[in-house]
């Protein structure tokens, strides 16, 4: 068994009675008749009688579903029927507060461009009812696409809310992703209405995307209004001003459990961006469930530092479903320094905040120290997006607070939720998790399907969860759907990390088990990466490879072909670089690129993207790949070389 890692922090008595996780288990004592020795318990319980499990949370969390009968009609995974009759709306849930508290703060933006604005409970209801309103008199209706392009601002939650309280289905993307990516994304929901800003400040600099916005509009046929938020111009020829946008306000409308939220993407190694369709119930009970782990209270204050095409953008209502005040924080993080986001958290009162690792990493590297500022309200620091290495734990307590909460979580876009995470009741251990979260079957798998403990083995799910995809939009048959997460364990979710369970009961994640791309949290298809790298002329072919590391930062290398004649030069790899940047994101610039002389492939034509990776990671080159089913054995062998004499 692997040795015990060090506790870095534990709670008081005192402070873990006073958790909303200690409050829930005092509850189904009280209501359910049910005790349990320790937390492995209470989760084997949650994940054994999910009937049980999901019934209790609704009834102690009080949410508004309304109708059904069973809890779970069908349990087959994929194809679970959840609440089978019953009807809720996540925004009800949400403006529900502000009856209860009207004038605290719902919402506060600190952003570049616009300042500071703050939105009571009061004020956010009437401003999602005049925004539906005026969305209804556009003819927007149940099931409609709208799609945005907006930053993590004040508008870009206000929006959401309304768009959702009509039955209609929200989309969005973040302001600096290019246009092809944004049009593969969007292109394939057929949208009938774009909420998009027209430019922005970052890092004190004006950014004018109208030029894009526009292009992007005009690739979008299905659309039949055009809505603006005024950034640094003037409203555009054939936009509508969003902030002026009112009408008779609009109620929430109550849907089915399964009716879709959202539709958010997360890329394969292959084809367009997978749109993945979450329902209201699902996400609603999801929001609960996150308030015992997160230990949300009503009249908290969180953060978590965000792009809004980031699926921690939409974990945000978690907090606001909960009665906490979220803090946007649309600035850039070093700017003007690094201290940025620390100061916002002293004088916001913060007592949640989260980031990507890589943020914490930059902060260690830089050698601040945000103990010197009144950080006395913040009890939890989460942190996401790839692995925290240990020395980012012991830079947190030594330069952050020392009497802190510090709970990393793993999931993903996916399931809009975390499969393993913190738990306040808990003690933190260096460079691990603390839990499995409740009612998430999280197992690690060896290539045969057994379950191992203590050792690396594939992240899989073995129950149904709420929060699961309903289904990819436009998926005949479901076989993307059944391609992205079943095709290796029938009937049991592979998600694609590797993961370790220790004998405790606690975690560890160590990147990603597949090709996708990972870059500070947001995932992409490598696929988007070579299309646009092989639209040049100068480029045959091209594979790109993301390597996480536990401990270290993760890199991105880019190997290209140069087509006959052309040689890879600097000029040559800036082209390449400004194109992912203008068309992909800046997040997807690789860290180095490499003249390769061929791609690996196997004999269908697939790039074999994952054994690279696995070499690069330490594997051994003789069982990495099977050369026999490999198109070009011998390409394999410049790698070899290449990570021998380079290193990854």
């Amino acid at each position: 068994m692997t040795e015990a890692r060090p506790i870095l922090w534990a709670p008081t008595p005192e402070r873990a009675e006073a958790t909303r996780m200690a409050d829930f288990i005092r509850w189904l004592k009280a209501e359910r008749g049910l005790s349990f020795a320790d937390y492995n318990a209470l989760w084997r319980w949650s994940v054994g009688d999910l009937p049980g499990f999901w019934s209790a949370l609704v009834d102690y969390a009080g949410l508004d579903i309304r109708g059904h009968g069973a809890v779970l009609g069908r349990r087959e995974m994929p194809g679970a029927e959840w609440f089978p009759g019953a009807r809720c709306s996540l925004a009800a849930q949400v403006l529900a507060h502000a009856a209860t508290d009207p004038d605290a703060p719902a919402l506060i933006g600190l952003s570049e461009t616009f300042g500071r604005r703050e939105l009571s409970w009061r004020a956010l209801a009437a401003e999602v009812a005049a925004k539906a309103g005026g969305l209804r008199a556009l003819g927007v209706g149940q099931g409609d696409r709208v799609v945005a392009i907006l930053p993590n601002t004040t508008d870009s939650m206000v929006a959401f809310l309304a768009v959702t309280s009509l039955g209609a289905i929200w989309s969005q993307a973040a302001p600096d992703m290019g246009p092809t990516a944004v049009l593969d994304r969007f292109r394939q929901i057929e949208p009938k209405v774009l909420i998009a800003q027209d430019s922005y400040t970052l890092a004190g600099k004006p950014i004018d995307r109208r030029a894009q916005i526009e292009g992007i509009a005009a690739g979008l046929p299905s659309l039949s209004a055009r809505l603006m938020v005024p950034g640094l111009n003037g409203l555009a020829p054939g936009w509508s001003d969003w902030r002026a946008l009112a009408g008779e306000p609009a109620a929430p409308v109550p849907v089915p459990f399964d009716h879709p939220l959202w539709i958010v993407y997360s890329s394969g190694t292959t084809g367009n961006p997978k749109p993945i369709v979450h329902g209201h119930g699902g996400i609603l009970v999801e929001c609960a469930k996150s308030a015992l782990h997160m230990d949300l209270h009503p009249g908290d204050r969180y953060c978590w530092l965000t792009s809004s095409g980031w699926i921690m953008w939409n974990t945000q209502f978690f907090a606001l479903m909960n009665g906490a005040a979220v803090v946007l924080f649309d600035v850039a993080p070093g700017y003007p320094d690094l201290m940025a986001l620390w100061r916002a958290a002293a004088d916001e009162r913060l007592t949640h905040l989260g980031a990507g690792a890589a943020f914490y990493q930059s902060c260690l590297k830089a050698g601040i120290e945000p103990k010197t500022l009144d950080l006395s309200a913040l009890r939890h620091l989460g942190s996401t997006g790839s692995p925290l290495s240990p020395e980012g734990y012991d830079w947190i307590y030594s330069a952050v607070k020392s009497d802190l909460w510090l709970a990393p979580l793993s999931g993903g876009t996916d399931l809009c939720g975390a499969f393993v995470g913190g738990n306040p009741m808990l003690p933190v251990r260096a460079g691990e998790m603390q839990c499995r979260f409740l009612g998430n079957a999280v197992r690690a798998f060896d290539e045969a399907g057994n379950e191992v403990f203590d050792q690396v083995g594939e992240l899989v799910c073995t129950e149904p969860l709420p929060a699961m995809p309903l289904y990819f939009w436009n998926d005949p048959g479901n076989r993307r759907y059944l391609d992205s997460y079943f095709d290796t364990y029938p009937g049991v979710w592979r998600h694609g990390d590797w993961i370790e369970i220790t004998g405790d009961g606690g975690a560890v994640i160590y990147g990603r088990s597949d090709a996708t791309i990972n870059r500070h949290g947001l995932r992409l298809g490598s696929s988007e990466i070579y299309r646009v790298v092989e639209a040049l002329d100068e480029i045959a072919d091209s594979l790109v490879i993301d390597c996480e590391y536990l401990g270290r930062a993760s890199f991105m290398p880019l190997f290209v072909v140069p087509a006959p004649g052309v040689a890879l030069d600097e000029a040559l790899m800036d082209r390449i670089r400004a194109r992912i940047r203008a068309e992909v994101s800046p997040r997807f610039v690789p860290d180095l690129i490499e003249a390769v002389p061929e791609v690996p492939r196997t004999l269908s034509g697939k790039k074999l993207e994952v054994p690279v990776k696995k070499l690069f990671l330490g594997g051994d080159p003789a069982r990495v790949v099977n050369r026999d089913s490999m198109a070009n054995p011998d390409s394999f062998d410049w790698f070899i070389r290449w990570h021998e004499t380079r290193g990854a």
